[in-house]
């Protein structure tokens, strides 16, 4: 399905009275969830244990400021 044909499909979806922010919100959602996929596809993605990892160094580093 063509990104144009996604955003259509996604608009039909959405009820009469929907705003431009929910439209808006809609379709950032929908390309975070493309781009999400193109990652995975790519291999372009964290274990549990290496985002476990790096959290654990953010908030190290944060705490010692």
């Amino acid at each position: 399905m063509t990104d144009k044909q996604a955003v259509i499909d996604a608009l039909h979806r959405l009820p009469e009275n929907a705003s431009l922010d929910e439209i808006t919100e809609e379709l950032r959602i929908m390309a975070a969830i493309r781009r999400g996929r193109a990652d995975v596809t790519a291999g372009r993605t964290k274990t549990h244990q290496e985002v476990e990892e790096l959290v654990e160094s953010w908030a190290s580093s944060w705490t010692s400021k």
